[in-house]
């Protein structure tokens, strides 16, 4: 199935460790926090709101997160809101930036694995510098040849780095969790994907069913389902 793959890119964030679980316990303490001014889901919509509005600002990351929720605190309060709860929303941020690097299941035993016949990159979004913490803290990094942390997961995004580090479509394959951003563009490309679902997804990276008709790529249900392919 895979006989012409050389290099193989992992996406890091419920890829390779645990990161999606921390921004749903934020909300959670969010919407606590400011549960004297709205109910829970009025307040998870406009922080999903103010994230989108935010994105071509600050970009993808704990850091942008936060920011996001400070401005919706102050939109949701009308102002009222008390510094004593900026300082409580900037520690839930800085709380989830401290988190230990929780590794998946079976990560380190496939990328020893397949470090040893393939060349493994990784490809990922989010705040560079965080993601460079991650990556140091997760032991993981001696298994990779390049690490890119991208602003945008698209086609065009991909066919950068592709033609950056002459890499051909055919000889490439993505490996990630998210439909919207680790597999669709990269099977647009001609290029190859494997999809691990994580247990919570970020709505923003969820696709319709219909996106999905007569795309052709594998989905696995753990990491370690890959040494069967490769």
């Amino acid at each position: 199935m895979f006989d012409e793959i050389k290099v193989i890119g992992f996406d890091a964030d419920d890829t390779l460790w645990v990161n999606e679980t921390y921004f749903r316990d934020a909300e959670d303490a969010f919407a606590k926090l400011l549960s004297a001014y709205e109910t829970p889901n009025k307040i998870d919509q406009e922080l999903f709101r103010k994230e989108l509005d935010n994105l071509d600002i600050y970009g993808y990351g704990v850091k942008g997160f936060m920011l996001s929720m400070v401005e919706s605190a102050l939109e949701i309060s009308n102002g009222m809101v008390k510094p004593e709860m900026i300082s409580e929303i900037l520690k839930i941020g800085k709380d989830m930036i401290n988190k230990p690097v929780e590794v998946l299941e079976g990560i380190p035993e496939v990328l020893e694995s397949l470090s040893k016949k393939y060349k493994l990159i990784v490809l990922t979004k989010g705040d560079l510098l965080d993601q460079k913490r991650k990556l140091k803290k997760s032991n993981l990094s001696h298994f990779f040849h390049h690490i890119e942390v991208m602003t945008e997961k698209k086609e065009e995004d991909y066919s950068e780095v592709l033609n950056h580090l002459e890499i051909q479509p055919k000889e490439f394959l993505m490996i990630g969790n998210s439909l919207k951003s680790d597999v669709l563009p990269i099977i647009n490309l001609r290029s190859n994907a494997v999809h691990i679902p994580f247990h919570t997804t970020w709505e923003h990276e969820k696709v319709s069913p219909q996106e999905l008709e007569n795309q052709k790529y594998l989905t696995l249900q753990s990491a370690s389902e890959l040494l069967t392919y490769l």
